[in-house]
Order: structure tokens, then C-alpha cells, then sequence
């Protein structure tokens, strides 16, 4: 079964009206917006990937839906299997880095022991309040799609940790991301609709567009590539950027940094262009769980 089949059958399921219809990244729940995320050893970070550097990425893939919603980071709940006294240490130190770095609180969580062997499931569920941004059902025949910071950094710093070795910013982007938790609130009143990039760009567009019910036109010479990443289309592919996408018009004045990388329009699905002819899709658009 995919994500998608998933996702699929909880929806015949009774709802909270604050789930949204499980379309979006967050809940809503008397003025907080909360969002739960997961990361499994083996599928979301290396085995031999720092303890400290997967603690990061745990509160900022958590964080980034805040920043996707304009919200404000009240705090987090852990769930942490223990099983190695010393990768469960620096794993704490990487989360007081974290906490400190992005202003953030322990509200408390759950501990449980992991049998030898068996790969780590850590679980951090955030909360935030006074969030301001639509979902990402709000895009509009004609709008812009808009995209902060470069796309495909994370991808290459993944290669980066599987060699060992390899430029150190890249790495980094994979290891320890940042939400755009300022950008995200700057952003929140201006736009019709916005998530972060965490699957890749190119399955979060169309992803937006679907819920939207447009269609989307990507320009692939237009998205935004750091010193290092040449090629866009896996680029474009690639997850855990953590980037904001968002939709607003054309003309918007924007307050933050962001580059346009396509258009809505009427009609449904992705269109991929480049330098303004037709080019196919690629056969994976990004990453899906439950697809092997």
C-alpha cells in the first residue's frame, strides 16, 4: 500500500474538522497548529549519520511545517527509543543545539527501549500558535510558484555523507537543515498558499496544484541551484531541502528572497518545461512512501 492508498483509506475514517481532510502538513486544535513527523534510521538518515545531526533534522523537519504555516514555535513532544548510552548522549546535545538554535521548548514525550539491532524510530510531534499562512489548497488560476533559498542541496549532501567525503555546506544541508521559520511568517499574509519542499520539488508542486485544483507549469532552467548542484532535474527530485513553495500572485512584493520557478493555471497535473519548450517527466517525480 502507498502513502497515497494510506492516506486514502484514513479519510473514510471520522475526521477532526481541524484535520483539514488530511490535505496538509498540519492539524489545527483550539488555536494550535500541530504538526508530527518520523524519521527512521535507514530511510531518512544514514546509519553512521551523527547522533547530533539526526536530532537536528528531527525538531527542523518538524519545524518546517511551522514555518510553512507562518507559525509561531510554541514547543515539541519526543518519543525516543533508548538503546546505546552513547549515540542517546550526543543525540541530547544535538537537541539542545537544536532547541536553543530555533527558540524552542520540551513540552515532555515518551521513552521507550529499542531491541539490539532493530533500526531507531524517532518521533518529535510541534506546536505552534498565531499561524497565518493559508493551506496549500489556496493557489489561484494565475498565480506564481515561488520557492525560497536553492533546491537539490540536500540530494547532493546525501551522496556526500554515503562517500564520505565531499563539500562540507552541502553535507550540512543534508544533515542539518533550517526552517524557514522568518521567511515562513514574513510570507504567511501575503500568500495564497503554502508547504515546504520535503518530498521534492517537483511532487510538492504538483501536490499544491492538486489540492488546489489547478494545474502546474514548472520551468526547470528556473530552479535555483547551489555552487555544486548542477543537475536540476534531479535537483527538482530530490527531498529534505525544507525550502518554503508557495503560491501568489505575479506581481506580489515579495518580503523575503524567493525565486519564480513556475505558473498555475486552469486544468490539473504537471507540466515540466524548459526554456519554455515541453520536456517529459521524469518517472519519479520525488519521494513516496510505501514505493519501492
Amino acid at each position: 500500500m502507498t502513502e497515497a492508498d494510506f492516506l486514502a483509506r484514513l479519510r473514510t475514517l471520522p475526521l477532526h474538522p481541524g484535520a483539514h481532510d488530511l490535505a496538509d502538513d498540519t492539524a489545527a486544535l483550539a488555536g494550535l497548529t500541530i504538526t508530527t513527523d518520523t524519521l527512521v534510521e535507514g530511510v531518512h538518515f544514514l546509519p553512521h549519520d551523527p547522533a547530533g545531526d539526526v536530532a537536528w533534522k528531527l525538531v527542523a523537519t518538524n519545524l518546517s511545517d511551522l514555518a510553512a504555516k507562518g507559525a509561531r514555535v510554541e514547543g515539541i513532544l519526543l518519543n525516543y527509543p533508548l538503546r546505546d548510552a552513547a549515540w542517546d548522549a550526543a543525540f541530547l546535545d544535538g537537541l539542545a543545539q537544536a532547541l536553543a538554535a530555533f527558540g524552542c521548548a520540551l513540552l515532555g514525550g515518551d521513552t521507550v527501549t529499542l531491541p539490539a539491532g532493530a533500526p531507531r524510530v524517532l518521533t518529535v510531534t510541534a506546536f505552534g500558535a498565531e499561524a497565518a499562512a493559508p493551506p496549500r489548497s489556496g493557489a489561484r488560476d494565475g498565480d506564481a510558484l515561488y520557492v525560497t533559498g536553492t533546491i537539490g542541496d540536500a540530494g547532493a549532501g546525501l551522496a556526500i555523507a554515503r562517500a564520505g567525503h565531499g563539500d562540507a555546506v552541502l553535507l550540512a544541508r543534508y544533515r542539518r537543515p533550517r526552517p524557514r521559520l522568518a521567511e515562513g511568517r514574513a510570507l504567511a499574509p501575503l500568500v495564497h498558499a503554502m508547504m515546504d519542499v520535503s518530498d521534492g520539488l517537483l511532487i510538492d508542486a504538483a501536490r499544491m496544484a492538486a489540492a488546489s485544483g489547478l494545474a502546474v507549469a514548472v520551468e526547470l532552467g528556473a530552479v535555483p541551484l547551489a555552487r555544486g548542484v548542477t543537475d536540476a532535474l534531479a535537483a527538482a527530485t530530490a527531498g529534505d531541502d525544507y525550502e518554503l513553495l508557495f503560491a501568489a500572485a505575479p506581481d506580489a512584493a515579495l518580503p523575503v528572497a524567493a525565486t519564480r520557478v513556475g505558473t498555475f493555471s486552469a486544468g490539473a497535473g504537471l507540466t515540466l518545461t524548459q526554456d519554455g519548450d515541453n520536456v517529459p517527466l521524469p518517472a519519479s517525480l520525488g519521494y513516496q512512501h510505501g514505493l519501492r
